[in-house]
């Protein structure tokens, strides 16, 4: 039996909330759920699930984002807890939010039917379940942080990719143009970001070099500023 230091005080859930970003043709885009549950049936909001009893947080995260996505092993950070005592009308919720990174090309669109799920332009959501905005706006603040001095955002791109699908990422998450020429001298004079003999010609009759991400070789550097 529990101490009464502990049966004496109320009980509180304990939830997290995935703020799910992926890059899709040149958009910033965030993954977002139409609740079928009550209370506000129908509501859009943030993927998201309990705390099992058994489970640390960032292993919780893990679970609820490999449930939702079907993916492994998604890079995924804490963006911080969010306690307001009204913030859910259905119970006293505790919710500790994380973001992830993922390709979209991985995740498999069978999913939107199941969890009754959609990816929308950061720039263009709906209006959405109580907190999750301001979740979703201190993640974003947390991601152009960090995409200015880490090489995070490679984890929304495919394998191999071109200068201007890299650019327009970072675009895309700061909310504000690059200069090009800036910008693909700096990624020259990275070593880590390698060129490939591979043309994509998708774009062009011409076509683009495609580039790829060496992560062994950025452990033995570490210096990342594209910005």
């Amino acid at each position: 039996m529990a101490p009464e230091f502990y049966t004496s005080h109320s009980k509180v859930y304990l939830a997290i909330d995935c703020i799910i970003f992926g890059f899709q043709r040149g958009e910033l885009k965030l993954l977002i759920q139409q609740r079928n549950f009550e209370p506000f049936r129908g509501v859009w909001s943030l993927m998201g699930g309990f705390v099992e009893a058994d489970e640390n947080l960032y292993d919780a995260a893990r679970r609820v984002c490999e449930e939702l996505t079907g993916l492994k092993n998604v890079y995924m950070q804490q963006v911080g807890a969010f306690g307001a005592v009204d913030r859910d009308p259905g119970a006293r919720v505790v919710s500790v939010a994380y973001y992830a990174l993922l390709n979209v090309d991985k995740y498999n669109p069978e999913l939107n039917i199941k969890n009754s799920s959609q990816w929308r332009n950061i720039n263009e959501l709906p209006s959405l379940y109580f907190d999750h905005a301001e979740m979703v706006a201190e993640a974003r603040s947390m991601l152009k942080r960090k995409i200015s001095r880490e090489p995070v955002g490679f984890n929304l791109l495919p394998p191999l990719f071109t200068l201007s699908q890299l650019q327009a990422l970072h675009e895309a998450i700061l909310g504000e143009k690059i200069d090009k020429r800036n910008f693909r001298k700096k990624v020259n004079e990275m070593n880590f970001i390698e060129k490939t003999n591979i043309i994509d010609k998708t774009g062009s009759k011409r076509g683009a070099h495609l580039y790829r991400f060496n992560d062994s070789i950025y452990q033995k550097e570490h210096k990342f500023k594209l910005m």
